[in-house]
């Protein structure tokens, strides 16, 4: 991967079934992309975690789809990717099934939204 990968999250995503991996993959990269501050880590024990100035975002593989949680229950959704936890006082999720095409520029404007959050206090401090 790159000198960004956290082996803990390498170990998580390579022990996935391989079109989990490749979901997983692909998220990471985007989430990469997003900007270059992101910095990955393990929390609860295993789950990969995206952190910059607060959570950003969290990947966590389920039976059968992958959940992106988004830790800003006020960030927009123009594209109308966000499809869990609309109802969520803290966080929202993309659940990504195996056929299902990942919208990496509506991704990336969500992150990078709550990035934005997070340099300015996180979305509790901003109000959203």
């Amino acid at each position: 991967m790159t000198d960004r990968a956290h082996p803990g999250v390498d170990a998580y995503i390579e022990q996935l079934p391989e079109w989990q991996q490749s979901i997983c993959t692909q998220l990471r990269e985007i989430i990469w992309a997003t900007d270059p501050g992101i910095e990955e880590t393990i929390k609860r024990t295993v789950q990969p975690y995206f952190v910059l100035d607060g959570n950003v975002c969290a990947l966590l593989a389920t039976k059968d789809h992958v959940n992106l949680f988004l830790y800003d229950p006020t960030v927009s959704d123009p594209a109308g990717v966000i499809n869990q936890g609309h109802d969520n006082l803290t966080a929202r999720s993309i659940q990504v099934y195996r056929d299902d095409a990942i919208d990496s520029d509506a991704i990336t404007g969500i992150l990078a939204e709550i990035v934005e959050h997070n340099r300015r206090g996180g979305w509790r401090r901003i109000g959203g």
